[in-house]
């Protein structure tokens, strides 16, 4: 009698509805594509230089709560069209969560916060918060972290990033050579931005891989290649690096480095993670020291990111009727008020910068 072999260790498979069900439930209609499209097309423009705006990628470091979510993107909104001159703001509307060791992995692995991890219902769940931005005329950006997900939700994807743990990963490489926005590689954990730079190279070219189609069917994709690709610093274990020499070191490796286009003009900050050791206060501090040296003409920072919620600070995942309103579940993130001024001091810093030309 022969041994059984397959998923030894697999507790239990269910079945999803196809990426296609969920697209035609929540469409991207009229306004949603509109606002993708020239979000995308203004994100490529900044990033190669052709626009001197200034790139600004802010919102919860994860969404857990869609109530919350559109309340925070009926504010943003508003701050997108005032600052439309000087900012392209893009809200952070990140549904998957890498975790170093384990914990809880966002709002489509466990969307009830409660270890039941009903995806298809975060799936769902995901598509339609993203519909709701979109509404707004709001451009929204996540994190790509599994493979699959983009076919449910890519069409509604101004702005992408590969995280830290990621940026080596060939899956996501070829993942990003054919994602239809720009994507931002951030720098490795440890700091170095070689693996980041040969991300962006590599994603330039066409790629050939096993993927899923509209219908859930498996294919094998064939990409075009992604000129948009970009370096993203994010600070390391080591300590930040959004400083002045560090922006400059890392420009001077990328123009010696194998990556072009975007490389070649620029990059952007994350003032979050390793460039703040996780606290909001500092994080609110980063984005003040880059939007004076914006002001003082600077070159080189095309964009930058903060997570950004109703309520600052973090509380620990739980059921939504345990929490605090508003209030992230992962990262430490700025406060509405101060995230208010911040951008405020963003959009000065570019108007200044213009002048200092």
């Amino acid at each position: 009698m022969p041994y059984t072999t397959d998923d030894l260790r697999i507790k239990e498979i269910r079945e999803l509805t196809p990426p296609s069900y969920l697209i035609r439930e929540f469409p991207c209609g009229q306004l949603a594509s509109s606002t993708v499209h020239i979000a995308r097309h203004s994100a490529h423009d900044i990033i190669h230089g052709k626009d001197d705006r200034l790139l600004v990628i802010v919102g919860p470091c994860s969404i857990h709560d869609p109530v919350a979510a559109e309340e925070y993107a009926e504010k943003l909104s508003e701050l997108r069209r005032h600052f439309a001159d000087d900012l392209e703001i893009i809200m952070r509307v990140y549904f998957e969560k890498p975790r170093t060791t384990i914990g809880w992995k966002g709002l489509i692995n466990d969307p009830d916060l409660d270890g039941r991890f009903n995806i298809r219902k975060g799936m769902w769940l995901a598509r339609k918060v993203l519909t709701d931005v979109l509404s707004l005329g709001l451009p929204a950006a996540t994190e790509w972290l599994d493979p699959i997900t983009p076919q449910y939700i890519c069409d509604a994807i101004s702005w992408g990033a590969i995280g830290a743990r990621n940026t080596e990963s060939q899956v996501h490489r070829e993942l990003a050579s054919g994602l239809s926005m720009p994507v931002g590689f951030k720098n490795s954990t440890d700091g170095s931005i070689k693996a980041a730079a040969d991300s962006c190279f590599a994603a330039g070219f066409e790629h050939h891989f096993l993927s899923i189609n509209l219908d859930g069917r498996v294919i094998s994709a064939e990409t075009k290649g992604n000129p948009d690709c970009h370096l993203v610093l994010r600070g390391s274990s080591h300590g930040p690096n959004y400083d002045a020499e560090s922006v400059r070191q890392a420009l001077e490796d990328l123009k010696v480095s194998k990556a072009s286009g975007p490389s070649q003009h620029g990059l952007v900050i994350d003032a979050a993670h390793g460039n703040c050791g996780k606290d909001e206060n500092r994080e609110a501090e980063v984005i003040e020291e880059i939007a004076e040296r914006l002001a003082h003409g600077e070159q080189g920072i095309t964009g930058v990111m903060m997570e950004s919620f109703l309520v600052g600070g973090h509380q620990k995942p739980a059921p939504l009727d345990q929490l605090v309103y508003g209030q992230s579940v992962t990262d430490s993130c700025v406060p509405w008020e101060r995230t208010n001024e911040l951008l405020h001091t963003l959009a000065d810093a570019v108007t200044a910068r213009r002048s200092a030309k």
